[in-house]
């Protein structure tokens, strides 16, 4: 994430990092042990930073709600939750440059300990004492569990749609950047039409950031993305990349890829992304996330000129600045 937007607001952002650790104590030694490991490998913290920047664009004079930090904490922790259990699903071994918990640990310690942050994101979620916050996380977590899945019974399909695909990203992915903006409008106090607009905003991003990490599985640099290339392919998971080559080649190449995604696995994955390349279909996933991350930065022109909402701004373009 680049600086220029983290100070925006660095004070809260640091408040939240030391809200984190504060919040990741426990008896229990393993559940520490794996907490910090997961939060200190680092990442872009956007959804964290989407609550405290939508808290701020709409009174940008006003001072940072104090229930703000908090909500972020609560963002990210469920943020931590969802990739905790999402690696022992995909049974992937990395992330962010480094082995996953569940290979670092095992599987069972990984689902349970992401189960301690998804309790712990909802203790710290009772002490704000609002039920409209707790309703839209509540509906959040459990939009994403139905999006994970989606995803699953996806997996080895040949035939999905790209309106199949598109469901699978809003709701696992999608819906808690729209979270993270909502919640950040409703601890300002936002009226209801920059609440929504600011939900939509964070809705698009989403996307945008989703498709755009879809498109580098087949177009980018391991030691950048910090996981294997071609991932997606080795689980058989049926992406846009993907979906568009197979629309758009011939039947000989279209089959390799069916063959691939039916059995899984990364024998033909230079082909393959020799295929998409070829098809248009990285130019196309480029294309639609360019046209999501528009779409937000369209919510957020009804906001009021600030440092905040240009911050905003700016989160759109890194969204899709990673491909372009």
């Amino acid at each position: 994430m680049p600086s220029n937007i983290r100070d925006v607001v660095a004070e809260e952002f640091s408040s939240v990092n030391d809200f984190i650790v504060e919040q990741l104590h426990s008896n229990v030694e393993l559940v520490e042990n794996i907490g910090h490991y997961i939060i200190n490998a680092g990442g872009k913290r956007m959804r964290p930073l989407l609550v405290l920047l939508s808290a701020r664009a709409c009174f940008p004079d006003s001072s940072t709600p104090t229930n703000a930090i908090k909500l972020a904490a609560v963002i990210e922790f469920i943020h931590t939750a969802t990739l905790l259990h999402d690696d022992v699903v995909d049974m992937s071994a990395m992330r962010r440059g480094r082995p996953t918990a569940n290979e670092q640990w095992n599987n069972p310690s990984s689902v349970l300990v992401g189960d301690f942050m998804y309790s712990r994101a909802f203790q710290v979620l009772v002490g704000l004492n609002s039920m409209e916050i707790m309703k839209v996380i509540a509906d959040t977590t459990n939009t994403i569990a139905e999006g994970e899945v989606l995803q699953l019974l996806n997996k080895h399909r040949t035939d999905i749609t790209e309106a199949e695909y598109q469901r699978v990203i809003e709701d696992k992915t999608a819906v808690l950047f729209a979270a993270a903006s909502e919640c950040g409008a409703i601890v300002a106090g936002c009226p209801q039409e920059q609440r929504e607009a600011l939900r939509l905003a964070g809705l698009h991003l989403g996307m945008a950031f989703q498709l755009v990490d879809d498109a580098l599985d087949y177009d980018g640099d391991a030691e950048a993305l910090g996981k294997n290339v071609g991932d997606d392919l080795a689980e058989g998971k049926p992406t846009l990349p993907l979906i568009h080559a197979m629309a758009n080649c011939n039947e000989e190449e279209a089959e390799l890829i069916r063959q691939c995604v039916s059995k899984g696995g990364s024998e033909h994955l230079q082909e393959v992304i020799r295929i998409i390349k070829d098809s248009g279909a990285l130019a196309y996933t480029r294309q639609r996330a360019h046209a999501e991350a528009e779409a937000a930065r369209r919510q957020l022109s009804t906001l009021a000129d600030s440092t905040y909402r240009q911050a905003l701004y700016d989160m759109c373009e890194l969204a899709v600045a990673r491909i372009s």
